[in-house]
């Protein structure tokens, strides 16, 4: 890298003390430093209102920079023997999980997910890392003999080179953990772009990176907006780009980049519904509809956000709901509270403006989350969890994805018009049923049109040896993330065919020496 991306600024720091407000760099060949762009954007701490951070912002030629710098270092990277790059996974892994809390603090103190929240998504991306510690095996190739007389043929799985990984606000540490440890184990050199709203896990990630002994260049966190990613997507020195985000934003994404020549998988919005039969074990699956709706106050791709109550059960189990929702804490994330602020100010505003359509559209609001009590600073940016029942398929809070603490109740009379209704939305991310009958569950799930199915279990996440992704408008690109996908996406297959002559052939003198 350039040295003028050194900062010059006085006054600025990286590491900042209580109330004061930071100056947050990248992270570029092993150290952060400034920006040189003169655009950033501020980091709040959601459960006070607070500015906490100006977070610088590249532009195009710190892009171009970065890349080059990116592909430099991965060239030997990606050289390095496969037992060597297993230990600094290894290493890593020892980090992270030692550090945890640590994480964890970050994430709440920028995201405001409750602290049991934050640890729980840095445990969901330690998986990933120890599935990829087993990269020798991953990127196992495969041979044959004898294809032909004396031919024989094997395939090898090479890195791509430089690949960009962008990733979104809700899960600040797990998201840039499903993608980077599989990248690197690959043998590729990584820019990470997180959200701009909570980069700080992020470099935290990095560092730890640089302890466990990765080469200073082969993961870079390029802090940016949309034209920092649009820069990356266009630019001919990356070969892939990972992506999770909205729908929207998810397939531009996906269009923009393939359109450059690059691979892209991009992970898009969900509207996942739990199906509840007459069968169920009801508080089983109110318990279930709490903390799937409301957990990460519904900032996540993969909450439920419509329950689908069959035949008569939907009296009871809204009763049963609500009696729950009531009863959950809202506050600061660092109090021990159920549920923390949503990110930023804006974005609360945007989801109580679908409570307010929910509500003039007709659906019964049974429980009102836009004047919460909250354990927390009055300009926290709060929303209590918030439930409406009669609820219909042509209501925005039902055909949009809310990305908050909305939970609508649809009903339906029977199992064919619950499956009929997931299968009709277009999207497909995840899906959960609940029922002790197995017939039912078995139909379910052959027939549901979703890529990942929970039965009697709400959030449907595979562990990392499988791989994470929907279908529909819930992915573009043909690839999922991490497990098996994960190690194809970032290598591509070359096959070398050979023909050895055998020592035998007439006149060939290997130069041994004969006896007479």
């Amino acid at each position: 890298m350039t040295s003028s991306l050194t900062d010059t600024r006085p006054g600025s720091t990286s590491d900042g003390a209580p109330g004061q407000v930071r100056s947050i760099g990248h992270w570029l060949s092993g150290a952060e430093v400034r920006g040189r762009s003169g655009r950033t954007h501020p980091v709040t701490d959601p459960a006070t209102g607070e500015v906490t951070g100006h977070v610088d912002l590249a532009d195009p030629d710190e892009v171009d920079d970065v890349v080059n710098a990116a592909a430099a270092a991965g060239a030997a990277w990606g050289r390095l023997s496969l037992g060597r790059r297993t230990k600094v996974l290894f290493r890593f892994r020892e980090l992270l999980e030692s550090r945890a809390e640590e994480v964890a603090a970050v994430i709440t103190a920028e995201h405001g997910k409750v602290l049991s929240d934050a640890l729980g998504e840095v445990s969901r991306g330690l998986e990933v890392v120890e599935f990829a510690c087993g990269l020798p095996h991953l990127l196992k190739g495969e041979a044959n003999e004898n294809v032909s007389t004396r031919v024989d043929i094997r395939s090898l799985r090479q890195p791509l080179g430089v690949v960009a990984v962008i990733t979104p606000f809700n899960f600040p540490a797990m998201v840039p953990l499903w993608f980077v440890p599989v990248a690197l184990a690959a043998g590729n050199a990584v820019i990470l772009k997180p959200s701009e709203r909570d980069p700080s896990a992020s470099l935290l990630l990095a560092r730890m990176w640089e302890e466990a002994g990765l080469p200073a260049g082969v993961l870079s966190v390029l802090n940016g907006d949309v034209t920092t990613v649009n820069a990356l997507l266009d630019h001919p020195g990356v070969a892939a780009a990972s992506f999770v985000g909205s729908t929207p934003v998810a397939k531009a994404v996906y269009e923009r980049g393939t359109a450059a020549g690059k691979r892209v998988q991009a992970l898009g919005g969900a509207k996942n519904h739990m199906v509840v039969l007459p069968d169920a074990d009801l508080d089983l699956a109110a318990d279930a509809a709490v903390n799937a709706g409301f957990g990460s106050a519904g900032e996540r791709c993969m909450a439920i956000s419509a329950v689908v109550a069959v035949g008569g059960v939907a009296d009871a189990l809204v009763d049963k709901i609500a009696e729950r929702a009531r009863g959950l804490r809202t506050g600061d994330g660092r109090r021990g509270c159920d549920m923390g602020p949503l990110v930023t100010a804006q974005h609360r505003d945007r989801v109580r403006g679908y409570v307010d359509a929910g509500e003039a559209a007709g659906a019964r609001l049974v429980v009102d989350g836009r004047d919460p009590e909250v354990d927390g600073a009055r300009d926290g940016f709060w929303l209590g969890p918030t439930l409406f029942d009669h609820v219909t398929p042509d209501m925005t809070i039902y055909t949009d994805e809310i990305f908050g603490p909305v939970l609508s109740v649809v009903r339906v009379e029977s199992f064919d018009d619950a499956l009929a209704l997931v299968n009709a939305n277009p999207y497909g991310n995840g899906t959960a049923i609940f029922t002790n009958d197995g017939g039912a569950s078995r139909r379910y799930s052959e027939e549901v049109e979703v890529g990942m199915v929970g039965v009697n279990v709400p959030i449907p996440i595979p562990m990392a040896y499988y791989s994470f992704g929907g279908w529909k408008a819930s992915l573009f690109g043909d690839s999922h993330a991490h497990g098996l996908d994960g190690f194809r996406f970032y290598t591509r297959t070359k096959v070398v065919t050979t023909r050895w002559l055998d020592p035998s052939h007439a006149g060939l003198d290997l130069g041994f020496p004969t006896t007479s």
